[in-house]
C-alpha cells in the first residue's frame, strides 16, 4: 500500500501528537514541538517504509523533540533584575487540567502515560524510546495512572 500524502499524515495524527507534546513539555512548549515535530517529519517522510508505524515514528521524533526543548529550557539564561511578564496561557481546552496533574509526575512516569495511554503505543515502543525494558515502562505507566488515579479525578477516562 503505498504511502499517504503528507498532509493526511499531519490531519490524522496532528492532535494526538500535540496531546503528547503537552503531556511531556507543558502547555507553553507544546505548540514549538509539535512544530518541530512535523518538520523533521516532512523531511524524513520521503525515506519512511511503505509498512512503517507513522504513529510510533511520529511519537518518536515528539519525544527527542521533547528532549531537545527541556535541554534547551535548561540553558536558558534566567534574568533577575526584572522579572517578565507571564506568558499568555494558551486557550483553555478539556485537556489542561490532565495536563496540570501529568505536569506533577515524574519525568519517566509522565512519558510513559503520554506515548502508552495518549499515543497508544504498545510498552515495547515505549521501553525503547525511554531507554528501558518493557517491564520498566509498564511500572512507569502503572505509576503515573496511580499518581494520577489519586490527584485527578477523572483518569478513568485514560484507561
Amino acid at each position: 500500500m503505498p504511502k499517504k500524502p503528507f498532509e493526511t499524515v499531519v490531519s490524522d495524527h496532528g492532535r494526538m501528537v500535540l496531546r503528547v507534546c503537552r503531556a511531556v513539555v507543558g502547555p507553553v512548549d507544546a505548540d514549538d514541538a509539535w512544530s518541530e515535530t512535523f518538520l523533521s517529519a516532512l523531511k524524513a517522510y520521503p525515506n519512511l517504509a511503505d509498512d512503517a508505524n507513522v504513529e510510533a515514528w511520529l511519537v518518536t521524533i515528539a519525544h527527542r523533540k521533547a528532549v531537545d526543548i527541556v535541554r534547551a529550557r535548561a540553558r536558558r539564561a534566567i534574568p533577575t533584575d526584572d522579572v517578565p511578564e507571564p506568558p499568555a496561557a494558551p486557550p483553555a481546552e478539556a485537556d489542561d487540567d490532565l495536563a496540570n496533574a501529568l505536569s506533577r509526575l515524574p519525568v519517566k512516569q509522565r512519558q510513559a502515560v503520554a506515548y502508552h495511554y495518549l499515543a497508544g503505543l504498545p510498552y515495547a515502543d515505549v521501553a525503547e524510546m525511554l531507554g528501558g525494558s518493557t517491564e520498566s515502562a509498564r511500572r512507569a505507566s502503572a505509576d503515573g495512572i496511580a499518581a494520577l488515579r489519586r490527584t485527578y479525578p477523572q483518569t478513568e477516562t485514560l484507561q
